[in-house]
């Protein structure tokens, strides 16, 4: 008998995520502008590392106090991060490389930003804040790693409540205001913890199938390959008997 689990934790994690409701409008605004790089010459990657570099600007000046000048400088770290696709899609340059790539600075860009605010809690504060912002970097290593292990087995595991631009944002806004940075990293640890659990019970509840359910649906996905298969057969037949019609006809 299947058990039933909660399904409030995964509710709503996909109306409430950036991703899922502003990265289509956002990719259509860009995508003008990935066409204007395009004749630049940059590549994806170029703006992927300009990316990185201002991550290091802005973590050294949150490390050393300036967090206004380390605001400005993560939304300019942003801009590369969000235009990379735009230019990797106006130039025809997409690749799986590529994803990858974009993906593990991603990763990096992260761990460079919170380590900077570790720095400045361990300079300025207290020496034990330090350990909230690492606190909430190795719960958002759990998210992507819940996610790649998921789609390495064929499940979804997207979603939640505290994805990566959420963490931006809101690192935005604590940096913006002094006073508030503690609590609102605390709020973003909350928050964080309860996307790992979301996706955690998310990718549970698809993998806890019965082994009759599961067998029904590996014969549609063998039925749906087969006709696949018969269709592009059937494509490549048509040109081979068109181009001989034309050697005839020649």
């Amino acid at each position: 008998m299947q058990r039933s689990l909660p399904t409030w934790l995964f509710r709503t994690s996909v109306d409430l995520m950036f991703d899922g409701s502003f990265r289509a409008p956002i990719e259509r605004a860009v995508r003008p502008v990935g066409m204007l790089l395009r004749r630049t010459g940059m590549s994806p990657d170029h703006l992927t590392i300009l990316g990185v570099l201002f991550a290091v600007a802005a973590a050294v000046a949150i490390a050393n106090g300036k967090l206004q000048g380390g605001l400005a400088l993560v939304i300019l770290a942003a801009l590369p991060d969000m235009l990379d696709g735009a230019l990797a899609k106006a130039s025809n340059t997409a690749s799986q490389r590529g994803a990858f790539f974009d993906s593990v600075v991603d990763r990096v860009t992260d761990s460079i930003l919170f380590g900077g605010v570790a720095w400045y809690f361990a300079s300025d504060k207290s020496p034990h804040l330090a350990l909230l912002p690492m606190a909430i970097m190795g719960v958002s290593s759990l998210i992507s790693y819940e996610r790649a292990k998921a789609e390495a087995l064929g499940l979804y595991a997207k979603g939640g409540l505290m994805e990566r631009a959420e963490r931006i944002i809101v690192l935005c806004a604590g940096l913006l205001f002094d006073s508030l940075l503690v609590p609102i990293l605390w709020i973003m640890l909350v928050l964080t913890v309860a996307t790992a659990i979301q996706r955690f019970v998310q990718v549970w509840r698809q993998a806890e199938v019965s082994s009759t359910t599961q067998a029904k649906r590996d014969v549609r996905k063998v039925r749906r390959m087969s006709r696949q298969s018969a269709r592009a057969s059937r494509r490549q037949l048509s040109v081979v008997s068109r181009q001989r019609k034309r050697q005839r006809n020649g």
